[in-house]
């Protein structure tokens, strides 16, 4: 009892200066948002040194969703939502198909496949946007959602293949035979017996592709102009009051609100995140 306390004691003093590192960019990120143009230059408008301001502002939010930066905030973050979701519930039913097939079937290539997919997840982005490009302007995909899904599919695809293959395979295989024993279909046997069973899997899975998706930048700044641009390539065109000043107060407003639904998925999915990752690594 006493070695389990003091090593309860030694992660929490590990675990506290990594937290406060962690979040010590977020904070600098919420300060920024919070400061004017005016405080920003001037130390003296902040304490804790140059950390926080003294008097918190919201112009910066009614910049983006009221002021002039909201014809270029508030689509971006529209076409961001719709691009991710869809790529995301795509990518996620995709890979449950595949995934089943490889954990439960035995066919000649299956290892290739995993492989392979392995492969294009690692595969540059940049190396990839240039061909694109070129098909993406001649049919006609250029600047539109369904032309950001698809190369938002090749690089979800292969991850979510790769990581429900493990939750799959952890899935006794006796459990279906029973369903099916029992006179359900093969189809019956995975959507009421294998899918609830694979759940925390298929949650982990799909909020990393999401994450992936929504923090694309390279697709997002390349393959759109105007009408399918999403948030994180919006940001590169924000302007301040005159070409001397940058948009630095309004770009951080714009990140914490990005920010937010990242963490607002992370908090209420934290158990089934971690129920899946734990799954996924345990053998038997």
């Amino acid at each position: 009892m006493g070695t389990n306390g003091k090593g309860n004691g030694l992660w929490t003093v590990l675990a506290v200066p990594i937290m406060l590192w962690t979040a010590l960019p977020l904070l600098w990120m919420l300060s920024l948002s919070l400061k004017t143009a005016e405080d920003l230059a001037n130390p003296d408008a902040s304490v804790l040194g140059n950390f926080w301001p003294k008097n918190p502002t919201m112009e910066n939010y009614e910049l983006i969703f009221t002021g002039g930066a909201s014809d270029l905030f508030m689509p971006a973050l529209r076409n961001s939502i719709i691009v991710c979701v869809l790529a995301t519930l795509i990518s996620v039913v995709l890979a449950m198909f595949c995934a089943y097939a490889i954990a439960r079937l035995e066919f000649k290539g299956k290892r290739m496949i995993l492989v392979t997919a392995l492969a294009v997840s690692f595969f540059p982005v940049v190396a990839m946007v240039t061909p694109l490009f070129e098909v993406w302007s001649k049919i006609g995909l250029f600047d539109t959602i369904p032309g950001l899904i698809i190369p938002y599919l090749a690089l979800t695809l292969p991850l979510s293949i790769w990581t429900l293959s493990a939750f799959f395979q952890q899935i006794p295989w006796e459990m279906e035979q029973a369903a099916q024993v029992d006179g359900a279909s093969s189809w019956q046997a995975f959507r009421k017996v294998i899918v609830p069973l694979a759940a925390p899997g298929v949650f982990t899975t799909a909020i990393i592709t999401f994450f992936v998706a929504w923090n694309d930048f390279v697709f997002a700044i390349s393959l759109t102009s105007e009408n399918a641009r999403t948030v994180p390539a919006a940001l590169a065109f924000f302007t301040g009051a005159s070409q001397f000043e940058q948009p630095t107060g309004a770009i951080m407003a714009a990140a914490v609100v990005v920010t937010i639904p990242v963490v607002i998925l992370v908090l209420f999915f934290q158990r089934r995140i971690v129920a899946g990752l734990t799954s996924g690594a345990v053998k038997g």
